[in-house]
Order: structure tokens, then C-alpha cells, then sequence
């Protein structure tokens, strides 16, 4: 036979290892120092706008025919 086991614990049990893992993440992302913060930022900021800078123009926004005459 099996392992009795009280329900009522192992929901709390799961409900806490749930709020440890959600403050681990919030630890390893609200404990940096600011320099890293901005660091990250600024990279962020830098990757989108080289991301943007690849797009290419759709002619058909602008009013002009394919052939860009």
C-alpha cells in the first residue's frame, strides 16, 4: 500500500515552493547594482535600434509604385 500523505499539507507545501522560486528570480533581478541595470538598459535600447535600423522600407507606405518611380 502507499504513503498516506495529507493533502492539505502538500498544497502548502507546493504553494511555498512556488513563492521561493518567484523570490529567487526577483532577487536575481531587483539585486543588481544600478551600473548593471543601465548597462542592461542600454544594451536593450541598442539592440532594438540596430533591430530597426535592418528594416526595410515598404514602398506601398509611402505612395510609390514598386519600381520607385
Amino acid at each position: 500500500m502507499g504513503t498516506v500523505i495529507n493533502f492539505r499539507q502538500a498544497k502548502k507545501q507546493l504553494a511555498r515552493a512556488g513563492k521561493e522560486k518567484q523570490a529567487g528570480e526577483n532577487r536575481a533581478k531587483s539585486g543588481r547594482p544600478k551600473s548593471e541595470k543601465t548597462k542592461a538598459k542600454s544594451e536593450k535600447r541598442s539592440a532594438k535600434r540596430r533591430h530597426d535600423g535592418h528594416k526595410i522600407d515598404d514602398p506601398a507606405d509611402k505612395g510609390e509604385d514598386k519600381n520607385g518611380a
